[in-house]
């Protein structure tokens, strides 16, 4: 392996925490509304089980997509430009990203220290390093929890917006993080926390996929393609 190609949510940073409240509250906005006007119970979006099968490592709308898909509710799709108050799966995608940025703006943004640790390493040691988010915020994140010069490039949604490159679970972003390197898939190493991201790096044919288990899901990552599971970047350094 010569390079790491690294998830930022969950892996390097705690953001994990800042999307998974903002998704719940966007939800369960949504939910209440559209069971109260369809006469169904109101279900409240899980943040355990509902976060990491539809949402967690996924882009955006993509996201909201699945998740609602889960409780057999489709959406227009609507534009990337769609206010927050739109009843479609960008507006609701970007109704979430305003309290992400609100609490990214509030100071939210915390590293694990295992991983601040592991990237300097890593750089020290001559490792190639990239980070492949869906987030559209990960440059703010980055700049945001002071990492940022610990990483060579970004792919991230933004990028994959601008480049038409699917999502995870497809491995389209890994696979364009490890061209920037004009590396071959084989030689790179894929860090993810999410099942989604995980599948993506099994997909593409990386050379090792570790799966970062910070919420109990061990097996679920080795059944998605982990070949090896950590609780923390740490644990893969010399002691």
């Amino acid at each position: 392996m010569t390079a790491c190609l690294f998830d930022l949510d969950g892996v390097l940073t705690q953001t994990a925490l800042v999307h998974n409240a903002a998704w719940k509250q966007t939800f369960d906005s949504f939910l209440t509304a559209w069971s109260a006007r369809h006469g169904l119970a109101f279900v409240p979006f899980d943040s355990g089980s509902d976060y990491h099968r539809y949402v967690d490592g996924r882009q955006r709308a993509d996201g909201v997509r699945t998740f609602l898909a889960s409780r057999g509710i489709v959406l227009p799709e609507g534009g990337p430009d769609d206010t927050p108050d739109r009843e479609t799966v960008n507006g609701i995608g970007n109704r979430k990203n305003v309290l992400v940025l609100q609490k990214i703006k509030e100071g939210a943004v915390q590293v694990y220290p295992g991983s601040v640790e592991y990237l300097k390493a890593a750089k020290a040691a001559g490792l190639r390093r990239v980070v492949v988010s869906a987030s559209a915020n990960c440059k703010d994140v980055l700049e945001a929890a002071g990492i940022a010069d610990l990483l060579e490039a970004r792919v991230d949604g933004v990028v994959a917006r601008e480049l038409g490159l699917p999502g995870k679970p497809a491995p389209d972003t890994f696979l364009y993080g490890a061209e920037l390197l004009g590396l071959d898939p084989a030689n790179c190493a894929v860090y993810e926390d999410a099942q989604a991201g995980v599948a993506a790096g099994r997909a593409g044919g990386f050379g090792i996929v570790i799966g970062v288990d910070r919420v109990g899901q061990a097996e679920a990552l080795r059944e998605h393609g982990a070949d090896v599971v950590v609780t923390d970047l740490s644990e893969l350094l010399p002691r």
